[in-house]
C-alpha cells in the first residue's frame, strides 16, 4: 500500500514537529498530510509558528496515531521542498476542510521530501 492510500483510508491524529533555527522545537496538531507521489508530501499550513520554523529549518516529522487499541501509525521524516500560496489549490485538496472556527490568515502548500518512513514504535 502507497502511503497516500494508506492516509486516504486510516484514521486518526497526527503531530506536526519543527524547530527554529535555534533548535527550538513545536510540535502542533495537523490534519494527514496529501501526496503528490510516493516521496514527495504537502502539507496546508497557516501563517503561524509551525510555517515560521519551516522557512529557517526545512526538517520535520510528522507522527501519526492511528486510532483504535494499541499503538499503531507512522513517523514521517521529511524536508522541505518548497512553498506557495495558491488558494485555488487549497480549495481543491482541502475539500472537508473547515476552518469557520478560527481565523487562519494566509495559507501555504508546503511540499516536503519523505525523507524516512517509520512504524509508529518500533524501527522495523
Amino acid at each position: 500500500m502507497s502511503l497516500g492510500e494508506y492516509f486516504d483510508n486510516a484514521q486518526g491524529h497526527g503531530v506536526l514537529a519543527t524547530a527554529d533555527a535555534d533548535g527550538k522545537v513545536n510540535a502542533a496538531m495537523y490534519a494527514r498530510p496529501y501526496f503528490v507521489d510516493e516521496k514527495t508530501a504537502l502539507f496546508i499550513m497557516a501563517e503561524r509558528l509551525t510555517h515560521e520554523n519551516i522557512k529557517s529549518n526545512p526538517w520535520a516529522t510528522y507522527l501519526f496515531i492511528e486510532s483504535g487499541q494499541g499503538y499503531k501509525g507512522k513517523r514521517l521524516y521529511l524536508k522541505k521542498l518548497k512553498e506557495e500560496r495558491n488558494n485555488e489549490l487549497i480549495s481543491k485538496i482541502c475539500r472537508k476542510c473547515d476552518y469557520s472556527h478560527y481565523d487562519v490568515g494566509n495559507r501555504y502548500i508546503v511540499y516536503f521530501n519523505v525523507e524516512k518512513v517509520l512504524p509508529l514504535v518500533g524501527d522495523k
